[in-house]
């Protein structure tokens, strides 16, 4: 039978006559923080998940293995890391720049320039917003 992560934690607590509070304290977070794990309304970040594993001397395997929600938020979690070091608003906005540094006319140098450090900035930022709206 599967549970979920919370009953998991629950049950895992419980064991050892824990308040909601005593893990809080333990973990280093509100009550209230549990209180959602429990009730499968959150889970905890990876940095929780291998301190509760620490705590309990289970394997982060055995606290996730049925809960299909849970790992599907881990997986949606590392691709977003991902995709920070894929930003093509970065490498276009670089090359803009290095681009500017070549260019003898002044005011073209400028202009790429400014365009480059705005595309690092905001092209990614932009076309989230823009695919946002449809």
């Amino acid at each position: 039978m599967d549970i979920e992560f919370g009953n998991k934690l629950k049950t895992l607590r419980e064991e050892r006559a824990w308040s909601q509070d005593d893990l809080a304290k333990e973990i280093n977070v509100s009550r209230q923080a549990v209180y959602k794990w429990e009730a499968n309304k959150g889970y905890p970040d990876i940095h929780n998940l291998i301190r509760i594993s620490d705590i309990f001397n289970v394997t982060i395997d055995d606290l996730i293995r049925s809960d299909k929600d849970l790992q599907d938020k881990i997986s949606i979690d590392e691709e977003e890391n991902f995709d920070q070091f894929s930003d093509p608003g970065f490498y276009i906005g670089i090359m803009l720049v290095f681009l500017s540094i070549y260019i003898s006319n002044d005011s073209l140098s400028n202009m790429f320039m400014i365009i480059g450090v705005l595309t690092v900035l905001f092209l990614t930022d932009t076309i989230k917003s823009i695919k946002s709206l449809f």
